[in-house]
């Protein structure tokens, strides 16, 4: 390996770019060595690169083959101080991608506990009382008072009650033992406080013609009691709707009462 050379102040023209590595000075360099001042006359002349390096503030400077010059430039690339940067810039990159996947992460969980304002069970029951007494029974979207006057004939081993019970008056009509909500009040142990309904509801005909037309038929419905409800002698399904037509019969429970579903035109 070639002997390095030390010099105070070099001789002849330096011509270079300077680099800078961790705080290092490199400056690369052609010095023409010969006679008359340097200027390279015969054979004698000669070029040869060599490398100054600057040491801060003391002023060593030191003349270096190339081969010392590449392997020092590889050192200075390998530098703590910038190896140390490249691994802090990564590590901030990497809390970024961490703050915004914890940020993704808290805005899904407040979207998931979002407050729902729909009525729980047994805010919706409270919500549905009349005279202190929780009702079985909403009425549906459909529901319409009837058009027609209906009435309900009561009979009782045969032979007429009273009046009839006019029921055109309103949409719905309750039937059940508790009297504080019932329309029609059943007295008979057997039937429930809310034994059952008759639902007015506007519905879609097939007109013989073959036109629909909409219509508002009375239905029957058994709110789940005891002792069910029939229609002409037939049991009904519970919590199901059960269109009545003229001159049906209705029972509620073990009663020996009947009631008989006419109206204003009909032919007695």
């Amino acid at each position: 390996m070639a002997k390095a050379e030390e010099v105070g102040v070099p001789r002849g023209r330096w011509r270079s770019g300077r680099r800078r590595r961790g705080g290092i000075r490199l400056t690369a360099a052609t010095e023409t060595e010969g006679t008359a001042g340097g200027r390279g006359l015969g054979t004698r002349g000669r070029r040869r690169k060599s490398a100054m390096v600057g040491a801060g503030t003391t002023g060593l400077s030191l003349r270096l083959p190339n081969i010392a010059v590449t392997t020092l430039q590889s050192l200075v690339m390998r530098c703590p101080v910038t190896n140390l940067r490249g691994a802090e810039q990564m590590n901030d990159e990497d809390d970024s991608i961490s703050k915004m996947k914890a940020a993704e992460e808290a805005l899904e969980e407040k979207t998931k506990q979002k407050p729902s304002f729909e009525l729980s069970g047994k805010l919706a029951a409270e919500t549905n009382r009349f005279r202190g007494v929780t009702l079985l029974f909403n009425e549906p979207p459909e529901a319409r008072k009837p058009d027609i006057k209906w009435r309900l004939y009561v009979f009782k081993n045969g032979e007429v009650l009273n009046e009839p019970l006019y029921i055109h008056r309103q949409s719905c009509y309750l039937f059940g033992r508790e009297r504080r909500v019932a329309d029609i009040p059943t007295d008979h142990p057997s039937c429930s406080k809310q034994h059952a309904v008759i639902q007015f509801r506007q519905v879609e005909k097939e007109q013989p013609d073959g036109l629909i037309k909409k219509q508002i038929r009375p239905y029957v419905m058994d709110l789940g009691s005891t002792n069910k409800t029939f229609v002409n002698d037939s049991p009904v399904e519970p919590q199901r709707y059960y269109e009545l037509r003229e001159k049906d019969t209705i029972k509620f429970g073990n009663s020996s009462r009947e009631y008989v579903l006419l109206h204003e035109n009909s032919v007695q």
